[in-house]
């Protein structure tokens, strides 16, 4: 089930709110002391998250069905999708110093099954209230945690305290609202900033001399409601230096000579157009077709988003 983007809901009565965790979105599945993982789009990627067969034993062996965000929380303790990427590629086994150096944690925000059970079809204060009872005991909470929902309190003043505390955001949910499949209006995400998945359909080389080759922004697509692929803006800022250099050994081996988008906006001088095969998550301010995001920063790839996934900015 995926929240659809929005403001916060003005009636606090009939919503319960969660903190919104910048992490990757994640089906976990036990069985016993069986434990798969799966990403947003299905994927399995139980072999990149090895630590995470430890939450069968957080669960008691059970067999349960988690929906959850799969973090990597920085030295402050919280979430660092950036120190996440550093995880991926996902279609293997990380070293052994890889996963003393960025250890993730499960944090489950609802339960689809447990003991054979189908719980989507129970309402959101039932299922909380089952969710609650497989809270881990202490020495299981770094591998798993059962994140606090908040209910009787505005959803606009959480939002104003997700934002003094460093939080992405908020996500509201109606306390009446089943389990369904994509995304709902039941479930509303209010990040502190906007934020959009976008696909990549050019970039500009790092102008700078560098020790290796980077980029040094990025030209951003959406989708149209004609399901045509357009320029929504460009990203310079919010990378790591490892992550300009990855992005260019990604991005200069699918370099084509002209672009997959229309040029819309932006002078191509510099510019190198790609195939859009990567998408990407960028927080702004505002957007406005024709001009473009504004004070866009970049957040990260989105391994589990397709392109075709991917539409205009909000």
């Amino acid at each position: 089930m995926l929240a659809v983007l929005g403001s916060p809901p003005h009636d606090d009565t009939g919503w319960a709110v969660e903190w919104k965790f910048d992490g990757q979105r994640a089906t976990v599945v036990v069985d016993g002391s069986d434990v798969a993982v799966f990403s947003r789009s299905g994927a399995d990627v139980t072999r990149a998250f090895p630590e995470l067969s430890r939450v069968a034993t957080a669960v008691d062996h059970r067999r349960v069905v988690l929906d959850g965000e799969i973090i990597a929380p920085a030295r402050d303790g919280l979430p660092s999708f950036s120190r996440l990427q550093q995880r991926w590629p996902q279609n293997r086994r990380p070293t052994p110093e890889l996963l003393r150096e960025v250890p993730v944690q499960l944090v489950a925000f609802d339960v689809l099954a447990l003991d054979g059970l189908d719980m989507r079809a129970a309402l959101y204060v039932e299922r909380r209230a089952v969710l609650d009872t497989l809270a881990p005991a202490d020495g299981h909470r770094a591998v798993l945690a059962v994140p606090k929902s908040w209910t009787g309190i505005s959803p606009a003043d959480m939002l104003e305290i997700a934002a003094s505390h460093r939080m992405e955001g908020i996500v509201a949910k109606r306390l009446d609202s089943p389990y369904r499949s994509g995304r709902s209006p039941l479930w509303v995400k209010c990040p502190v900033r906007s934020t959009a998945e976008v696909a990549i359909v050019g970039y500009w080389p790092a102008s700078a001399p560098v020790a290796s080759p980077s980029i040094g922004a990025l030209l951003l697509g959406g989708r149209d409601e004609a399901g045509e692929l357009v320029v929504v803006g460009k990203v310079g800022t919010g990378f790591s230096s490892s992550a300009r250099r990855h992005l260019y050994e990604l991005l200069h081996t699918i370099e084509r000579p002209d672009p997959a988008v229309d040029r819309g906006f932006y002078e191509a001088s510099g510019l190198r157009w790609v195939e859009p095969l990567y998408v990407g998550e960028v927080a702004y301010r505002e957007y406005t077709p024709g001009g473009g995001l504004r004070h866009a920063s970049w957040k990260g790839l989105r391994a589990a988003v397709s392109l075709s996934d991917v539409q205009l900015p909000a």
